[in-house]
């Protein structure tokens, strides 16, 4: 069965990622795995469920780890169900003549 990226607005999942060799844990906010901050509105993509790891290489990449089926929760976009499994996680860039930037949500 062939995984899909899973997306919730500007934050994407992509299965099948390995997690780099000296990637360091992401502490939680709050008891919940943060995936990306709303720049505009201060909402979170967020994940309440125990067990789920958030790690970050020296370079700013990050993997996420769901040992069992989670939920990717946004007070804007509703909620995602994420199967087990081992995500690179990216957030949506957009092009400006001056810079690349995140999208803002």
């Amino acid at each position: 069965m062939k995984k899909e990226v899973i997306r919730q607005g500007d934050v994407y999942l992509f299965p099948g990622a390995k997690v780099p060799k000296g990637a360091k844990p992401v502490p939680t906010e709050g008891g919940r795995t943060i995936l990306a901050h709303g720049e505009l509105t201060g909402h979170a993509h967020a994940i309440a469920d125990e067990g789920v790891a958030l790690m970050e290489d020296e370079k700013g990449g990050r993997v996420l780890d769901v040992p069992r089926e989670a939920q990717l929760d946004h007070e804007d976009h509703g909620v995602v169900s994420i199967p087990a499994g081992t995500y690179e996680v990216r957030r949506q860039r957009e092009w400006l003549p001056e810079e690349i930037r995140y999208v803002a949500d």
